[in-house]
């Protein structure tokens, strides 16, 4: 793996673990924690698209007040009687506004296979778009990590595991719940993460496609 494609699969797993980051409350610590920079030093070794999505992104959440994304977070997300874009793949996939169904428990078993493993404490359900989207970022970082070391038996059991999620369960869900967000937000911030999300995910999955037909 040259120096050039090591850099961009460490800011592929960078962007992916920092877009998960966004769908959880928004907390002062984002900016404290120079979020949006990191983001943006990841998407500019990427494409330059991701990367004037990524600069919108942090310019909107500092355009907003803090309680007026919590507004917008909980009115999308939370409620208060039924959220306006349930971040739960279970809701997408069946049409039902029921969680924890037979595709959460296929999804569970793609979690066990990457070795994915929610902490007991942990608040939310596993098909939570956060949750898929740090999965997706562990299985990026795995695949790295068996490209670098040269393990062709691990890559490959790797890259059936990341099209049973890509295209078997992500892929799947994830257009509709982006348009609920696109629709529904009420500020810059969520509609500017819904498209990042969206053009994310379809790279990456034009990116496995291309490595996958090789």
């Amino acid at each position: 793996m040259s120096d050039t494609d090591e850099d961009k699969a460490t800011a592929r797993e960078d962007l992916c673990r920092f877009l998960a980051a966004c769908y959880y409350e928004p907390t002062i610590e984002f900016t404290e924690e120079h979020l949006f920079d990191s983001m943006l030093a990841a998407a500019d070794r990427l494409d330059p698209e991701l990367a004037a999505h990524t600069r919108r992104l942090g310019e909107a959440f500092a355009a907003a007040g803090l309680q007026e994304l919590l507004v917008d977070y909980s009115r999308l997300f939370l409620g208060p009687v039924q959220a306006l874009a349930r971040p739960y793949a279970s809701v997408w996939l069946t049409g039902e506004n029921v969680v924890m169904q037979d595709t959460t428990m296929e999804l569970l078993q793609l979690y066990e296979q990457g070795g994915f493993a929610i902490d007991e404490d942990f608040q939310e359900l596993p098909d939570h778009v956060a949750v898929e989207l740090e999965f997706l970022y562990l299985l990026t970082h795995q695949v790295h990590r068996a490209q670098a070391s040269g393990d062709a038996e691990a890559l490959q059991a790797l890259q059936v595991l990341r099209t049973a999620f890509l295209d078997g369960h992500l892929g799947r869900w994830l257009g509709g719940f982006i348009l609920a967000v696109h629709e529904h937000a009420q500020t810059d911030f969520y509609r500017e993460l819904a498209e990042l999300t969206e053009l994310f995910v379809r790279l990456e999955g034009q990116r496995h496609s291309m490595v996958t037909q090789h």
